[in-house]
């Protein structure tokens, strides 16, 4: 048996971790993106339900602060991005709480760009060439993209974007969900994601990247409502293998909007009694001083060498997973 001061994965996977970066590294200098570091721990924190955190306290005489590790580098890149930065990434840890397994870690390693005046689409361009250079070597199939409209009725027969409840009942008691009739009820975004992360998810990415793109407007996050189709917004998932990899939006840069959909993500937390969180105070400063049209993704690095490493977990890409830190 291992004993637990020896690293979690084998020599192998930090060879091949430092060849990722370092082909990173490469990929963004040759387009003149600017590297950049920003704080991990904050003031304020993302209000998603759906993400736990970490705090901590700082002490500084006669003041003691409330702190967040932050579980994404964002509010803070789009700052700089507001302040005239241009196109920028950044490879840095986030952390998330109570997130373990197969695929979490509750320190993990982020990459995450914007790309100032680039669609959704051009930023999907990039994102290929990106894994094309990476996973040079690999026997990978090319790159799909296909919508989200698109992908749920290929497997599921159902409209995401139109929710019938007596039809979403009816899929899940004849295809192995029927617990799903009583947690989801009528909402509709808790089904798309019950659905799509059972039945669908496990199907993308054979073999190559999957990019999923045009989620339903219940599903907004931090992306713009698409200009094309009102029932949509301009946000992409990456998969692999059945693994989600990554998530990228068309930057949402209406202050009202963001501090709107705050508000309701705050709402949801305190009904369901969930750690109260600070909105980010200072993001919304830098939307009203104003975001340049951008779209920026991030993709985690530790899933990423899970695929190109053929691991079976998260760990076996680690120097020292939470069991061994």
């Amino acid at each position: 048996m291992q004993e637990d001061w020896q690293p979690s994965c084998n020599l192998e996977f930090l060879r091949l971790r430092a060849q990722l970066v370092h082909g990173i590294r490469c990929f963004f200098l040759e387009r003149g993106v600017l590297e950049v570091e920003t704080p991990l721990l904050g003031h304020g924190i993302g209000t998603d339900p759906q993400l736990a955190f970490f705090t901590t306290e700082y002490c500084s005489l006669p003041l003691q602060q409330r702190l967040f590790l932050q579980t994404s580098p964002e509010f803070a890149m789009k700052r700089l991005l507001a302040a005239g930065s241009g196109s920028i990434y950044q490879i840095c840890k986030a952390f998330r709480n109570g997130e373990s397994g197969r695929f979490h870690n509750p320190e993990f390693t982020l990459l995450e760009w914007y790309r100032v005046g680039f669609t959704l689409p051009e930023l999907m361009d990039e994102v290929d060439e990106l894994f094309a250079t990476l996973v040079a070597g690999h026997q990978l199939q090319a790159a799909q993209r296909i919508s989200y409209q698109a992908v749920f009725h290929q497997y599921t027969g159902l409209n995401p974007l139109q929710f019938c409840h007596q039809d979403y009942c009816a899929y899940a008691m004849a295809n192995g969900l029927p617990e799903a009739v009583a947690l989801c009820g009528e909402n509709h975004l808790l089904w798309l994601d019950v659905i799509f992360s059972h039945k669908i998810q496990p199907q993308l990415g054979a073999n190559g990247l999957c990019m999923v793109y045009g989620y339903p407007a219940c599903q907004p996050s931090l992306a713009r409502a698409s200009a094309n189709n009102p029932h949509t917004v301009d946000r992409v998932e990456l998969f692999m293998n059945g693994i989600e990899l990554g998530n990228g939006y068309y930057e949402l840069a209406d202050a009202a909007e963001q501090e709107r959909r705050f508000n309701k993500e705050i709402q949801i937390r305190q009904e369901q009694n969930l750690a109260p969180v600070i909105k980010d105070r200072r993001l919304l400063a830098a939307l009203v001083s104003g975001l340049p049209d951008c779209a920026g993704i991030a993709i985690g690095l530790d899933r990423l060498l899970m695929v190109l490493g053929s691991a079976a977990t998260i760990n076996e890409t680690l120097s020292f997973a939470i069991d061994r830190a």
